[in-house]
């Protein structure tokens, strides 16, 4: 079991690959992770060193990983942060190729765009091209609430708008919509809603709020989204697993009142979470 991971890199911190390999591997996967950017650390600190990579090389990395055969043996690509419209292009042209390849293959496109308190944090380029051209390429995305409207082009403010909003999604060519940090009309207080929406069904799961907000908690949801459908579970069951995993990284997280999420030392929560939170099919 094979995922190819293409999305930013730290040294310092949790996002991006940084976020995603450690918890891919622990759930038996070997990750093939391609960066598109190389820095000291996230955005957000008072320094930051490194810099997004050269399009170039992003695609002269692909293309050895297509030479070492692992585009025939890998069960999903992943893509998160891309850097540059260059290397959403690179990202694109390669998804396309790769699964011309091995037909198998399936794709999951994390559109790592902005967030509400935000908004688009990325060059202006980009936006179009991931909603244009990767988008259409993939089965799963993965946008959090911001990302989910500008996508669509639409405000969703309640449940029904927005498994009305992911059908206008679905029509573009993914199967799965999964909509991240969801707050609804309908989300209780002290609540966040997670909902995965396909174009026959749609279901929820809602966690409790913890009074924390860290970096890289969509990317580290889309590996463990990612990693669950590797493992063949059901889109419920995948959606459960991702949820519970992730609450449970973040309450560790937040009992140790740190800035980066405590991944590592929550590694045995992240395949086997202590927690099952209810799922409700809508």
């Amino acid at each position: 079991m094979s995922v190819i991971s293409i999305q930013s890199q730290v040294a310092y911190g949790h996002v991006g690959n940084s976020a995603a390999v450690f918890p891919m591997q622990m759930h038996g996967i070997d990750v093939i992770a391609v960066p598109t950017t190389l820095l000291s650390n996230r955005p957000g600190y008072a320094t930051l060193r490194g810099r997004v990579l050269d399009a170039e090389l992003v695609a002269d990395l692909l293309r050895g990983v297509e030479e070492r055969g692992a585009v025939d043996h890998a069960c999903m690509i992943l893509s998160g942060y891309l850097g540059s419209p260059e290397i959403a292009t690179v990202v694109a042209d390669f998804v396309a190729r790769a699964r011309l390849r091995n037909p198998a293959l399936r794709y999951a496109c994390d559109p790592v765009l902005g967030d509400r308190d935000r908004g688009l944090f990325v060059q202006v380029d980009i936006p179009p091209l991931v909603r244009d051209r990767l988008c259409p390429l993939a089965e799963i995305i993965t946008p959090n609430h911001f990302e989910f409207e500008w996508l669509s082009g639409a405000k969703a403010a309640t449940t029904d708008q927005v498994i009305t909003q992911a059908q206008v999604l679905l029509g573009r060519g993914p199967t799965t919509v999964i909509v991240t940090s969801a707050e609804l009309a309908d989300t209780p207080d002290g609540r966040i809603d997670t909902l995965a929406v396909e174009r026959s069904r749609a279901f929820r799961v809602r966690t409790p709020r913890l009074p924390i907000s860290p970096n890289g908690t969509g990317d580290l949801f889309a590996a463990l989204y990612t990693a669950a459908c590797v493992l063949d579970k059901d889109t419920p069951d995948a959606l459960a697993h991702a949820a519970s995993a992730i609450f449970a990284v973040l309450e560790r997280t937040a009992a140790r009142r740190t800035e980066e999420m405590r991944i590592v030392e929550s590694a045995e929560q992240l395949a086997h979470p202590p927690r099952s939170f209810d799922l409700t099919r809508l």
